[in-house]
């Protein structure tokens, strides 16, 4: 019996059109786009306008990564968006996805904050290795700038919004090679959205507290866990597959701040040059951040069939994870060129 293995045949990513430089927090905090870009490398981000939304921006995705591989959406067995700015509470960003797409399979939700990604290609992973799917769609998709609180200048300037999606098929030879997968929960309260569930419903209290958006209780404790945590996961899927941090091409960290992805590469004693960095004009993207990344590093000829690929992530929960895969989508001359917006006014 055949070995039946996962692969990556496709990417794409969607980015709201609205660019918003670090010129913008000037006017509304006392911050400085000097002060932003030494301490987290961002110059600018993506905020959806009136007709954009987490569904909205993965189906766009979404569609352009099955136009790349030539394939329909009846053709596509499931599909797993990875978000924690979901559409709606009740039902699944996946159902508006499906419905924007014209899909029929089987569509859900998973919410692991800005480890997504990495959670859903485990899952497809696994699907397809199973033989219980041929083809799954892994959609990191988020609207942060609607949870943000444009009063707390350590949280408002480091993210931003898009979305990111990954087509895989089976393959012969392994494509997606070793996962793993981590979260404490005892650091939940570290990095949370206090109101807008069944613990703390939204009252008026809660808006006047401004409890409905994002909190980051302790942003020196996230970083030093995010670099810690992302490394051991790193050491431990190369460890388990049997190569080492100078076999990889391209490692594809969160891109949640550029000093993070610097320590990252320090750690696993890799050469800078192969540690993507491509938050400057994006921005935290959460759960959207490796895929659209990824995206930018193909169409950027970054990558090629064969290369080894380290990806990992760390988010909310305390959750985080690695993924380790080879290459597999074909060199792309006629992919749309990546535009370095980091520079661009605020529309």
């Amino acid at each position: 019996m055949t070995t039946r293995y996962a692969r990556i045949s496709s990417a794409a990513s969607a980015l709201p059109a609205r660019v918003v430089p670090n010129a913008y927090f000037e006017t509304i905090l006392d911050t400085s786009d000097q002060w932003i870009i030494e301490r987290t490398g961002i110059r600018a981000r993506h905020f959806s306008g009136a007709t954009e939304s987490t569904a909205t921006l993965a189906a766009d995705a979404a569609a352009q990564a099955m136009e790349r591989a030539g394939v329909s959406p009846q053709s596509v067995d499931m599909l797993i968006v990875c978000t924690c700015t979901p559409e709606r509470l009740i039902p699944s960003t996946a159902a508006f996805v499906q419905a924007r797409l014209g899909m029929s399979c089987p569509a859900f939700d998973l919410n692991a904050a800005c480890a997504g990604w990495v959670y859903g290609i485990s899952v497809a992973d696994a699907q397809i290795r199973a033989g219980t799917a041929d083809r799954v769609l892994v959609v990191g998709a988020e609207v942060l700038s609607r949870v943000l609180d444009m009063t707390d200048r350590t949280t408002c300037v480091l993210f931003g919004d898009g979305a990111g999606a990954t087509l895989l098929e089976p393959g012969e030879e392994p494509g997606i090679i070793e996962s793993m997968l981590a979260l404490d929960g005892t650091m939940a309260e570290v990095l949370t959205q206090p109101a807008g569930g069944t613990a703390e419903p939204v009252t008026e209290e809660a808006l006047k507290a401004r409890r409905n958006f994002l909190r980051m209780t302790d942003g020196q404790a996230v970083f030093k866990m995010a670099v810690t945590s992302m490394a051991s996961a790193c050491t431990e899927v190369l460890e388990k597959a049997g190569y080492a941090a100078a076999d990889i091409k391209l490692a594809i960290g969160h891109q949640a701040n550029a000093r993070i992805l610097t320590a990252l590469g320090k750690r696993l004693g890799m050469d800078p040059g192969r540690v993507l960095i491509d938050i400057a004009s994006v921005g935290n993207t959460s759960a959207a951040s490796i895929p659209i990344a990824l995206d930018r590093a193909w169409r950027r000829g970054l990558l090629e069939p064969g290369d080894l690929v380290l990806t990992a992530a760390f988010g909310a929960g305390m959750a985080w994870g690695a993924s380790l895969f080879r290459w597999t989508a074909p060199v792309r001359a006629d992919l749309p060129p990546v535009e370095d917006e980091s520079q661009a006014v605020d529309a």
